[in-house]
């Protein structure tokens, strides 16, 4: 069976959807899309009947580009009260059998009991460490034994935010397959860089991901490679469009374009006969100066990220190993400079580095769909979005191939364009 999987970020800011087939182990992205957000603010959703009108019209830019529906999706939760327990548990193996998926399930499940917060429902289970007879492992699976031990983190959150999604989504003819915090997906997206470093940074090391959107920054604590902490902080690159808007007197549009074509996150490589012609509310015809404007952004974005490097201190005490920063705002160019300036070489811009999402808004997409793979992997699990006659749609084997396959149609957008 072909795995093609999708994941929908829900933003303050933006919707973005990915649907992707894994292939020997690696993304291959058939398509990311982003709609304007509606309903949603600082990454909560206020209006449910907004948010379904923008999800379903990602899903059918989504169905017009690919030729398919896409029914199944794994989605992003808000985090905001995200809760992290621990759970163990035991099982025995009958006969002293070989440990199986099955049974790794059960064990998994099991962990739970008396480790969920009242009124909480269950995000995920990241098991922590096996034991097979007293003798500590971490892939438990084909070995045979007495007894399995687990030890886990669960993580949840409150069940209004697992069930407003999932309702807004039937409502779209869409069902939910799994449900993950941003955090996650912002670390998986770049544990692949993580692991070219080195593998001890994942199996050994305490390190920080934080993710800057629109509205809000989710704060991810890992430690050899599980998430044990988080916060989210109601920062994000909006507060850049609003200080450029008050100061220059400009529509919140022109400003979000100001800040994304033309000015630097930091004033360094700014330069002062840079200019650009504007309008502003008053009707008037200004002249905005880079270096200005640069000073500006360069001011907002050094204090947000000085509250970030001061909330990560309370979050854990333990020796960080690495940082990485993604999210929209990570896009900003110059905004190397500033990381550097407030955090020093240990922090690093995220890259996603998958062709057809090269960007780090689509951070949090792609991680989720790393993740949920990986889950597959553990459960010895098959599964697609996609119907056989979905997929044979999306291949064009039922149709003429010389016009309708995939390929054929996206070469077709880059040609007609």
């Amino acid at each position: 069976m072909r795995e093609i999987l999708s994941s929908l970020d829900i933003g303050s800011s933006k919707i973005k959807l990915v649907v992707a087939e894994i292939l020997n182990g690696h993304v291959n992205v058939l398509c990311a899309l982003e709609e304007q957000s509606r309903g949603v603010k600082k990454g909560a959703i206020y209006n449910p009947d907004e948010t379904e009108y923008a999800i379903k019209k990602i899903l059918k830019k989504a169905e017009e580009t690919l030729g398919v529906k896409v029914t199944k999706t794994v989605v992003s939760v808000n985090e905001d009260s995200c809760d992290f327990k621990i759970g163990e548990a035991e099982i025995d193996i009958q006969e002293e059998g070989e440990v199986s998926s099955s049974i790794i399930q059960k064990v998994l499940q099991q962990s739970i009991t008396g480790g969920l917060t009242p009124g909480n429902e269950i995000v995920t289970i990241i098991p922590i460490r096996y034991k097979v007879d007293d003798v500590a492992t971490i892939s438990p699976k084909g070995i045979k034994g007495k007894s399995l031990q687990v030890k886990t983190v669960i993580v949840s959150v409150p069940k209004r935010e697992i069930y407003g999604v999932a309702k807004i989504l039937e409502k779209c003819n869409c069902s939910v397959v799994d449900v993950m915090i941003p955090s996650m997906g912002a670390y998986y997206a770049n544990r692949s860089y993580l692991a070219e470093k080195s593998q001890s940074l994942i199996k050994e090391s305490t390190g920080i991901v934080i993710d800057i959107g629109a509205e809000v920054t989710n704060i991810g604590v890992i430690n050899k490679g599980i998430i044990i902490n988080n916060n989210v902080l109601p920062l994000g690159g909006n507060l850049v469009d609003q200080d450029l808007s008050f100061i220059y007197k400009l529509d919140n549009q022109v400003a979000k374009e100001v800040k994304e074509t033309f000015a630097l996150a930091n004033k360094r490589n700014a330069s002062v006969k840079t200019t650009k012609d504007v309008v502003n509310t008053l009707g008037e015809k200004i002249t905005l100066n880079q270096y200005e404007v640069s000073e500006v952004c360069m001011s907002r974005v050094h204090e947000m990220l000085n509250t970030v490097k001061n909330e990560i201190n309370y979050l854990t005490k333990k020796e960080i190993s690495y940082i990485i920063i993604t999210g929209g705002l990570s896009e900003f160019k110059g905004f190397n400079l500033e990381v550097e300036s407030v955090f020093g070489p240990l922090a690093k811009i995220g890259k996603v580095n998958v062709i057809g999402a090269r960007d780090n808004k689509f951070a949090c997409a792609i991680g989720m769909i790393k993740y949920f793979d990986e889950k597959l992997g553990l459960r010895d699990k098959e599964f697609s979005i996609l119907s056989q006659d979905d997929l044979d749609v999306l291949s064009g084997s039922n149709q003429d191939k010389s016009n309708s396959s995939l390929l054929n149609r996206v070469f077709g957008k880059f040609f007609d364009n």
